[in-house]
């Protein structure tokens, strides 16, 4: 089957959080927002068929996960991943951040540091401060991890880091030797991880995605992952992620307390679209990645040809693209009047991802060809 992603979708008045906070976050509405983690086209029709016949039985009671649920979940992630997950180690999760902010108050003792690499998603930093944990900074060096810089910072308060695997803004799909080496580190300096690998099924042009949990052993004890359908299928508001834990030390006591409040229980919809979407969704994916690989190309192109003062970097993974724009000599402010007040466009600006993040803009390529050459044109006439 084709699937038409030039097919536009007008996302105005379905309560998309995309069009219906610019005028609070951006101080103006007649914005093109390429800037939220979610896509432009819409979510694939067998994910929606499924969710219709559901709706045909005008019954919404209490509900059991299916059979097979977690089977397929098992199974998309030993055929894509080639890591074998048993069913003990899984559990539903009402959401990622939510999940980090539960794993902070559940292991952390209130004076407990948590460790982030900048630039990075923010959540990672701000759920621990919202929970009132310090957070330990751990740049990247280059887009690499630092773990001279590593070693440095983490003191005995340190008990957590958070993993962006695949790394978002930046799309990078660490390698083995990485991982195996944070998994270490973090062994012998008692740190729980936090590996969140909702882009995992995102890999682009070949690449692949390492489960940090799967490099070794040392991984599997220090770890828990973070997973999702949502991010690849289009379906965030279907909230529908998971935890993965191999450690029985970590896990009981953990899903035990999940299990007492009732937080490892899905939603209605939550199986039922994760289900459609594993079982029946490898053709719609592969065909999206292509579709994304060739926005990434196009941006790439375009910005040499028109923006040379920018410079994307080619993600591994992901429809998030991190934008250098430091060559426009512009400071934060100026940066961000350019996009917005001038070029009308809504991006993620850098600094909102920590230290590093400075002169950079995150961009959403997740959407129809046309859009994100209109931003571009947008863009290449204000700079110009």
């Amino acid at each position: 089957m084709h699937y038409d992603f030039d097919k536009p979708v007008d996302r105005r008045g379905s309560g998309d959080l995309k069009h219906e906070v610019l005028q609070e976050r951006y101080g103006r509405s007649d914005l093109l927002p390429l800037w939220v983690a979610d896509m432009d086209w819409e979510t694939p029709s067998f994910i929606t068929d499924a969710l219709k016949a559901r709706l045909e039985h005008s019954l919404f009671g209490y509900t059991v996960e299916p059979k097979e649920y977690w089977q397929t979940v098992q199974r998309w992630i030993e055929d894509h991943h080639q890591w074998h997950v048993e069913r003990e180690w899984l559990t539903y999760i009402p959401g990622i951040v939510k999940g980090i902010g539960m794993v902070i108050n559940f292991f952390l003792e209130e004076d407990a540091k948590v460790i982030v690499q900048p630039p990075i998603y923010h959540p990672f930093f701000l759920t621990p401060r919202g929970n009132q944990r310090e957070v330990v900074w751990n740049p990247l060096k280059g887009y690499e991890m630092d773990f001279d810089n590593l070693e440095q910072v983490c003191d005995e308060k340190c008990c957590l880091l958070i993993l962006s695997n695949p790394h978002n803004p930046a799309g990078i799909v660490w390698d083995k030797e990485t991982l195996q080496r944070l998994a270490h580190f973090a062994k012998e300096h008692n740190l729980l991880v936090i590996s969140d690998e909702i882009h995992a099924d995102m890999a682009l042009w070949g690449n692949r995605h390492i489960p940090f949990a799967s490099v070794s052993d040392e991984a599997a004890e220090v770890s828990i992952t973070f997973g999702a359908p949502t991010k690849t299928f289009n379906m965030a508001g279907i909230v529908s992620s998971w935890a993965i834990i191999p450690n029985p030390q970590l896990r009981k006591p953990f899903y035990r307390w999940l299990t007492a409040n009732e937080w490892n229980e899905p939603h209605l919809f939550a199986p039922i679209a994760t289900l459609a979407a594993l079982q029946q969704g490898e053709e719609w994916r592969q065909q999206m990645l292509r579709y994304v690989e060739g926005n990434i190309d196009f941006l790439i192109d375009y910005c040499q040809q028109y923006l040379p003062q920018v410079k994307p970097l080619r993600p591994q993974a992901s429809f998030l693209v991190w934008l250098d724009c430091r060559d426009l000599g512009l400071n934060h402010q100026e940066l961000v009047d350019l996009f917005v007040n001038q070029a009308h466009l809504a991006l993620n600006d850098g600094e909102m991802f920590g230290s590093g993040g400075a002169g950079f803009m995150r961009l959403n390529v997740g959407t129809q060809r046309r859009v994100l050459q209109e931003a571009l044109e947008r863009l290449r006439k204000c700079v110009k």
